[in-house]
């Protein structure tokens, strides 16, 4: 029988499509210096025995130590650690430089301010394709209580952060909105002049609401992504809040999207709509994307790097 082919690049996406936290693994060589990488391929498995499992591709530089060794550790990310993410994603040489890190009761390291850290002993080791999967028994453990950094589609969020914004704007009337991106183009309204798509609130899923609202305006699939802005318009009373989205391919059946070459010439329905635009099309061209929390004239952009978690 042969085996379904997929693209690489489109069965990537759709994986990364399931949000999940960010941790750094780590272990000793064999002279006793710490390594470490990357992983958003974590998952517990069991309370008794206590075990989790992380994936490890085998092309990553760290292959065989990992795998030989006896024992290791994996550090919850929590969602002010974007940088350490950034730092064991890269080939940087000395990684353990830019961290505050400790050994754990068997010899593992453990970062400082982390989400939680577990160490544990190399319980299995199971062939997986492309990856290995590392079972490890939990021999200690340590739980901060600080929220963890999350992770989807590309992008990191800190759903703490994201949650204060939507209650916070639920205190007024709710105006839903969209960057909705197709291949770094973005989709606009209008004619001469361009504006966001943008729906009322209904129901208490307000994704929901939007994608649906997205897909009946464009005809193509939407996907809903990342908190990209909340402001208070003052001049209608209302606050809003904008989802960064993406578009399947395809023609939409209304409006159009803009490309990024074409945005300084267009003429855009309000300030706030200029500056949301302007600034996506900037984030993309650098790779970092950023949440704004204000109102039309003035606010402040936290960071979301735009970065690969992976082993």
């Amino acid at each position: 029988m042969n085996a379904e082919v997929f693209d690489p690049r489109a069965l990537r996406d759709a994986f990364g499509a399931f949000a999940t936290g960010v941790t750094v693994v780590t272990a000793n060589d064999a002279a006793g210096r710490p390594i470490g990488f990357t992983a958003n391929s974590f998952t517990s498995v069991s309370l008794d025995p206590p075990l989790l499992l992380v994936c490890l591709a085998k092309t990553s530089r760290n292959y065989a130590t990992m795998t030989g060794a006896e024992r290791f550790a994996v550090n919850i990310l929590s969602e002010a650690q974007k940088d350490v993410s950034n730092t064991f994603a890269r080939p940087v040489e000395d990684r353990f430089a830019a961290v505050d890190w400790r050994r754990a009761p068997n010899g593992s390291p453990v970062f400082s301010q982390v989400a939680a850290w577990f160490e544990c002993s190399m319980h299995d080791l199971i062939d997986a394709g492309d990856h290995v999967i590392m079972i490890g028994r939990v021999t200690a453990f340590e739980n901060s209580g600080l929220n963890g950094l999350g992770y989807a589609r590309g992008g990191y969020f800190t759903p703490r952060l994201a949650g204060k914004a939507v209650s916070a704007a639920v205190e007024g009337e709710i105006r839903l909105g969209a960057v909705l991106e197709q291949h770094g183009s973005v989709y606009l309204l209008g004619d001469e002049t361009l504006s966001l798509p943008s729906c009322a609130v209904e129901g208490d899923d307000p994704a929901r609401t939007l994608a649906a609202h997205l897909e009946q305006l464009t005809g193509l699939t939407v996907t809903i992504g990342f908190l990209y802005s909340v402001y208070e318009d003052k001049g209608d009373g209302r606050q809003h809040i904008v989802y960064h989205a993406l578009a399947g391919d395809g023609l939409p059946r209304k409006g159009r999207f803009l490309k990024p070459g074409e945005v300084g010439a267009a003429r855009f329905s309000s300030t706030a709509t200029t500056d949301i635009v302007n600034r996506f099309v900037l984030e993309s061209s650098i790779g970092n994307f950023g949440m704004y929390f204000g109102d039309e004239t003035g606010g402040t952009v936290h960071p979301i790097a735009k970065k690969d978690a992976r082993s």
